[in-house]
């Protein structure tokens, strides 16, 4: 009896131990990023097309920031969009999203060159 109980106390801590871990990481609203590092970022996860007289593309926002940045919110993306439409590269720009930060995941279209939230 007292070496099935050893394993069977072990597991149960072991699960508990688990348990506790998971609900530290989401004590945040929405489903992404619940761990206290993240809640000052705020991260967009978007498609884009961009049209240009008629033709359109895919547009990669990430090749227009500086080398190592990933955390692009949407003020940094409106700037992005703003540049490519003022450089003439594109006539407009349109797409859909997520925005990620601590108040939650948030859905975010983009019309007409302009981040809609």
């Amino acid at each position: 009896m007292n070496g099935s109980v050893l394993p069977a106390v072990q597991i149960a801590v072991a699960l508990a131990l688990v348990a506790w871990m998971i609900t530290g990481f989401t004590r945040l609203p929405g489903r992404w990023l619940r761990w206290k590092m993240f809640c000052r970022a705020t991260f967009t996860i978007v498609s884009l097309t961009g049209t240009k007289d008629g033709h359109s593309e895919p547009v990669n926002v990430y090749d227009h920031l500086s080398p190592g940045s990933f955390i692009l919110g949407p003020p940094q993306l409106q700037a992005i969009l703003d540049y490519l439409t003022g450089s003439g590269r594109y006539d407009r720009i349109d797409g859909h999203g997520r925005i990620l930060s601590a108040r939650g995941e948030q859905p975010m279209e983009v019309r007409s060159s302009r981040v809609v939230l």
